[in-house]
């Protein structure tokens, strides 16, 4: 088909239009964080890679809703094509079942695989010899059986949950895979209302999770048909990261929220989001219990300015998955920092909680006065807290261990760098605490550490950013990029006393790789003889439990054909670590936050790839 030339100037002087008022609002309301990304902000390089639907989801609900809050919907359009230009990867993934058949999926909450973010309800991330079907001879033969492409992502954050031999994966275009472990076909697809964070959790034959924006969802295990959704918590910065925890018919939610980051906007009133844990009917998702982290309702702090009122408290959110202690009827969950002042003191802590009625019975503080949030970094910090804190903050759950007799003990690693050890029933009297890192905003121990019931593992991030360098081939002018000299390690404490029995320093970044970090910031993985663990270089890697001599590592940095659509691409391994279950090994790859490489990929590993 012909255009008359008078119609093709037309269209493109209106691009031209579009684009230049798209790249005036992005100026205006975005340019201050992005082109300077810090913390938990990503560059416009790892945005321009979302796709349209992200984007525009992201500014009308998501994150970013108070930078568009006033845009007609044609400057929102135009802001998106100054943003996203080509329009975005389409999310080509179908949600029709490939297997060719299907066996009787006969589930049971007792069943051996890796439900939710650990096998067992203690956290520890430790999965026996049975349940893993792989032994220390076994690991330098494991080859990548199959792979499949989690659609149009940058961030593959969630690890897979494995039970009765069925895989359920979730993704951040929101969709739900029930996929075959063996072969990685696809049984059912579910598209939930927003992009899902978390990994699901198995119980009473129903997958349960919740999204981004707080909606949390029951689908039946067979068919991935929505049996109910409800909202449990309000409030419009809600946000979930943390898998559910289900136990005697009861699920466990905790809620954080992204105002942290909304605090950096120029007109918000920051801040008055909560923590929360809410106790839900896994049959109904009726509400039988809610608890804030934070008992006193935010109220204005100081008048009001140009940049909106402050409120505090706020914050103290949990990031992670609750503890379930079957001997005392407690739930555990740690807190993250404050987001205003006044700083309180249940962030930055463990919390204990009584199962059945979410009665606070005692917390642990371990950083004081970590009030913090991005508009630390902004150039107007009316809204950063006076206290200005470390964001020294919990990303992972405390792990219940056993140590001899009838003593027992939480241990925990922190952003601070430091792992600390609890007594249960001494209302959380500190044991031991040793410093493993650094610590930083995105340092220290982030998303997860393991136990063997000997040991305690716990990964180092310590990620260090290079600071922005002019580069005209860049969409901003300017090219972010991480230190590939700083950050990672992984080392073994004994449970008693928290001595480092020892220590397996960071791999070196190879020449040939850009944007490379040996940061560990995902969550680590443990069976008998052998510790799995992740890194920022694209590297999954198992270490020996005994001395930590590398065993055996697989660079996932690179495109892989795929089971389900065309290739994916592996890069930066982050947030969800590895499951391990039935002579298998399931990871993500792909994070491309904080100058990582982006991805879209879940991997598959058994012996000799059979």
């Amino acid at each position: 088909m012909r255009f008359a030339p008078l119609l093709i100037m037309m269209v493109l002087f209106c691009t031209q239009l579009a684009a230049q008022e798209g790249g005036a609002i992005y100026k205006e309301r975005c340019a201050a964080c992005h082109d300077n990304p810090r913390e938990r902000v990503p560059p416009l390089t790892a945005i321009k890679a979302m796709t349209t639907e992200a984007i525009h989801a992201a500014l009308k609900s998501g994150s970013m809703q108070s930078q568009a809050q006033g845009l007609s919907s044609s400057q929102l359009d135009a802001l998106i094509g100054y943003i996203a230009p080509s329009g975005g990867a389409e999310a080509r993934l179908a949600l029709l079942k490939t297997c060719k058949r299907e066996p009787p999926y006969r589930i049971s909450t007792e069943a051996t695989g890796w439900n939710g973010w650990s096998p067992s309800d203690t956290n520890s991330r430790f999965q026996n010899a049975v349940a893993a079907g792989l032994t220390v001879p076994d690991i330098p033969r494991l080859k990548r059986r199959w792979a499949f492409n989690l659609g149009s992502v940058t961030v593959a954050r969630a690890q897979p949950t494995i039970v009765g031999g069925r895989l359920f994966i979730t993704s951040d275009t929101g969709i739900v895979y029930s996929l075959d472990a063996i072969t990685g076909c696809t049984y059912w697809g579910f598209k939930a209302d927003a992009a899902i964070r978390s990994a699901v959790t198995l119980g009473a034959a129903r997958v349960y999770f919740a999204d981004m924006h707080g909606a949390e969802y029951a689908l039946a295990a067979t068919s991935g048909k929505l049996i109910w959704k409800v909202h449990p918590v309000d409030h419009v910065a809600t946000l979930a990261t943390a898998v559910p925890r289900y136990y005697k018919g009861l699920l466990y939610q905790p809620f954080a929220s992204f105002e942290e980051v909304l605090a950096s906007g120029p007109h918000y009133d920051c801040c008055t989001a909560r923590g929360s844990v809410v106790a839900l009917d896994a049959a109904t998702g009726r509400t039988v219990w809610k608890t804030l982290t934070i008992p006193e309702t935010p109220h204005p702090v100081g008048s009001r300015t140009e940049a909106g009122q402050a409120y505090g408290p706020s914050g103290a959110g949990i990031w992670s998955t609750p503890t379930i202690d079957r001997d005392l009827g407690v739930l555990y969950v740690a807190t993250g920092d404050n987001y205003s002042d006044p700083p309180t003191s249940t962030s930055d802590a463990v919390m204990a909680m009584d199962l059945k009625t979410g009665a606070v019975l005692w917390f642990r503080q371990f950083t004081a006065n970590d009030a913090f949030n991005n508009g630390c970094f902004a150039p107007n910090q009316t809204h950063c807290p006076k206290a200005r804190g470390s964001d020294f903050d919990f990303g992972q759950p405390p792990i219940l261990v056993r140590l001899g007799g009838r003593s027992r003990a939480l241990v925990i690693a922190q952003k601070s760098g430091i792992a600390h050890a609890l007594d249960p029933d001494r209302k959380g009297k500190v044991l031991w605490e040793t410093a493993v890192g650094q610590g930083g905003y995105l340092g220290g121990s982030e998303w997860g550490s393991a136990s063997d019931g000997e040991k305690l593992y716990v990964a180092i991030s310590d990620i260090a950013q290079k600071s922005s360098a002019p580069d005209p081939t860049s969409v901003v002018g300017l090219r972010f990029s991480l230190n590939p000299a700083k950050g990672g390690g992984l080392s073994a404490l004994d449970l008693k006393t928290g001595t480092i029995v020892w220590t397996a320093h960071a791999a070196h970044c190879a020449d040939d790789r850009t944007d490379c970090s040996p940061a560990q910031s995902a969550a680590v993985t443990v069976i008998p003889g052998v510790v799995f663990s992740g890194s920022v270089d694209g590297y999954l890697r198992a270490y020996s439990s005994r001395t930590g001599e590398v065993l055996w590592e697989y660079d996932t940095k690179h495109d892989f054909p795929t089971v389900n659509a065309g290739p994916a691409h592996g890069g930066s391994i982050d947030v969800g670590g590895p499951a391990v279950a039935h002579g298998m090994v399931f990871v993500n790859s792909g994070y491309g936050q904080w100058g990582g490489t982006p991805g879209n990929v879940l991997l598959a590993f058994s012996v000799e790839g059979k």
